[in-house]
């Protein structure tokens, strides 16, 4: 299955689910983020894992540890208005890119919730960004 496929049935199940997926991602806290392509300007939708800090919520741009950043981000880094879905809420956000020191210690924070993204950071050269999504007011 390609990662479309996948990404799709993942979209599917948690807008049918409350935020709640089985398989590979079961137990993995999951929000949907809605960013608009750079050169397309369509929609876009990614299930990417996540974790709260206070009242923001962090994503990481690991790209499962391959040697470039996602699609998503470059998409955000042009337009940081994203959409967020998290469980059945739906709401705007704006993106920002951690800054160090702050992006090294939101990564080891991921790293304690969901260890796989110590392995993505082994396996690649490039410093993986960290996203800061900020609910919009």
């Amino acid at each position: 299955m390609d990662m479309n496929e996948l990404n799709r049935k993942v979209i599917e199940e948690f807008r049918a689910n409350s935020g709640t997926v089985t398989g590979q991602f079961e137990n993995v806290p999951l929000l949907l983020l809605e960013t608009t392509g750079a050169r397309s300007g369509q929609k876009r939708v990614k299930p990417l894992a996540y974790f709260n800090d206070g009242d923001r919520l962090i994503v990481i741009a690991s790209f499962a540890g391959a040697d470039t950043s996602p699609p998503w981000f470059f998409n955000l880094v042009n337009n940081p208005d994203v959409g967020v879905e998290v469980g059945r809420e739906k709401f705007a956000a704006t993106a920002s890119i951690a800054e160090e020191p702050e992006r090294s210690e939101l990564y080891e924070k991921m790293v304690a919730i969901n260890p796989v993204f110590a392995d993505y950071r082994d396996k690649t050269e490039r410093v993986i960004p960290v996203v800061i999504l900020t609910r919009a007011s």
